[in-house]
């Protein structure tokens, strides 16, 4: 099977840490620590993806904290908006050249904008071992 029949949605991961806007940051924080992971999708109810919480936007809740003595607040005012999303259905060699141009670390998976899962750089690689191999 040449890689660029390949898809998103055959690598993607599909269980993923969400939060929603309200969740408390500090809350989501310690959700990011605890799974050791660098960002998680923002979701309203109706699992459309409106935002990404990273540990980069994290970093602004250390500073307000450090600067104002004010810990928390919702999601919503630290998120990232605007969030690069990628489709299901696209190729894995289509995903690569996206990563190379954009630097990105992974990328949500959408379908009709509702979260569907996440996929990463190694996600990629992991279909170029699966393919070299069989």
């Amino acid at each position: 099977m040449p890689l660029r029949s390949c898809l998103v949605k055959d690598y993607m991961a599909k269980t993923l840490v969400t939060f929603k806007p309200d969740t408390n940051v500090l809350d989501a924080v310690h959700t990011l620590v605890e799974h050791r992971i660098a960002g998680a999708p923002v979701v309203d109810d109706q699992g459309n993806i409106i935002g990404m919480l990273s540990e980069f936007d994290c970093i602004k809740v250390a500073l307000q904290a450090g600067y104002h003595g004010d810990y928390g607040g919702p999601v919503s005012d630290f998120m990232s908006r605007g969030v690069t999303t990628v489709n299901a259905e696209m190729s894995i060699v289509d995903l690569a050249q996206k990563f190379a141009e954009e630097g990105y670390r992974r990328f949500p998976v959408t379908d009709n904008n509702r979260l569907v899962g996440q996929i990463s750089r190694r996600d990629v690689l992991r279909a170029l071992e699966v393919l070299s191999h069989g």
